[in-house]
């Protein structure tokens, strides 16, 4: 009795494929994630983003320092 409900319930357990796409999606999302991680890391992309800013921030400051020059005729 015991061993045959037991037998049942791996049966139906084993047929249900509920939660299958969820797992599914998570497996493709790790997959995507570590393609994203190695493009940024090894494709060189990381450095450009990083350059662009470092160049941003350059352009800022220097615009910062031309505007907080004063000289106008107030002074």
């Amino acid at each position: 009795m015991m061993l045959s409900m037991f037998s049942d319930f791996l049966k139906s357990f084993a047929r249900d494929e509920r939660g299958v796409t969820a797992i599914e999606y998570a497996i493709i999302g790790v997959a995507i994630s570590a393609i994203v991680l190695a493009v940024i890391t090894e494709g060189g992309l990381g450095q450009a983003l990083s350059d662009a800013m470092d160049t941003i921030d350059s352009n800022i400051g220097s615009a910062n320092d031309f505007s907080a020059g004063g000289g106008g005729a107030g002074e």
